[in-house]
């Protein structure tokens, strides 16, 4: 059986996050396990005012928030890359040793690069040849497609209700 790695990217506020949370619900649905993490927005007073991870075992932290002054920053965020590590880093791992879970990462991004760890992490995912479906912040794919073997899907408004089911299919035969 072919395992499938898949990089979807968009713009932002495209959809990526729900195109990956969609596939989770179907996978589940289909009782097929998946290892991973989600990023979400944290909206306070209606907006965006930082990020959290989560993995898929209900562990959560925020990793990036506007009133963070210390630290590293993309834009204008302060990031926590500790807890990003806490979260994302022992959800990755288990990718390798879940037998038959499809891992899901969300996303490969600036905030995420900041830990040394992650980037090394994903490239042994991929190289393990475990079936993943990854997001990938828009200026980062172009570098990432040189480092590791992944088909990239873009998601647009045509085809992001569609994609969670079709990936689906793929991944749960």
């Amino acid at each position: 059986m072919s395992r499938p790695r898949i990089l979807l990217t968009a713009p932002p506020r495209t959809g990526k996050t729900t195109v990956v949370r969609r596939l989770a619900d179907l996978l589940r649905a289909a009782h097929v396990p998946i290892c991973g993490f989600l990023t979400d927005e944290v909206r306070e007073r209606g907006r965006r005012a930082g990020f959290t991870v989560a993995d898929f075992a209900g562990h959560q932290a925020v990793m990036a928030h506007l009133s963070w002054v210390t630290g590293p920053r993309v834009g204008r965020y302060g990031v926590n890359v500790p807890a990003f590590e806490r979260i994302a880093l022992p959800a990755m791992q288990q990718a390798l040793t879940t037998r038959g879970a499809v891992t899901l990462i969300d996303e490969i991004g600036p905030m995420e690069l900041l830990s040394p760890a992650f980037m090394p992490r994903c490239v042994a995912l991929f190289e393990a040849g475990v079936p993943i479906v990854a997001t990938v912040h828009q200026r980062t794919h172009a570098s990432l497609k040189a480092q590791i073997d992944a088909d990239l899907i873009t998601v647009t408004p045509q085809n992001r209700d569609e994609l969670p089911e079709s990936l689906s299919r793929l991944f749960a035969g």
